[in-house]
């Protein structure tokens, strides 16, 4: 489902982990576009799209893309999780207190797309394919 409901809202301000564990929030990814996916390791649909939003991540020069997990145990499940996956380029973002999810108010996985200055475009919740026609035309959109 396409969400277009909050456009214009800021990114919220809930402090995550980064791959390297240091604390980050979205304002440090201001200055590109940047899609954010909210997913969890026990999660059918999440797990199903990640090889396609890694693809994504592996193509994006104009755009940031990472995938923060939702899950209550952090690196603990997260970083065996990423381990066996092989993905190319994402890196493991981690909120076990799950900020980001509550001030999006929505379920997993949802996909949130915010422009350079941390506005938020759009949003697709549920997954989806991010090498699909839907995805494409999204993405497209929200560059122009």
């Amino acid at each position: 489902m396409i969400d277009r409901s909050h456009k214009g809202e800021a990114a919220p301000a809930a402090a995550f982990r980064g791959p390297d564990d240091a604390a980050v929030t979205l304002a440090s990814f201001r200055g590109k576009p940047l899609l954010v996916n909210l997913w969890a390791t026990w999660c059918a649909p999440c797990v199903a799209e990640m090889p396609t939003l890694d693809a994504l991540a592996a193509k994006s020069e104009n755009m940031t893309v990472i995938a923060v997990a939702q899950d209550l145990k952090g690196a603990e499940v997260v970083d065996p999780w990423f381990q066996k996956a092989g993905l190319k380029a994402l890196q493991p973002y981690l909120d076990p207190e799950n900020g980001l999810l509550d001030a999006a108010n929505s379920a997993l996985p949802t996909s949130i797309f915010y422009d350079a200055d941390g506005r938020e475009i759009w949003r697709v919740v549920g997954a989806i394919d991010w090498q699909g026609e839907e995805a494409r035309a999204l993405l497209a959109e929200a560059s122009s």
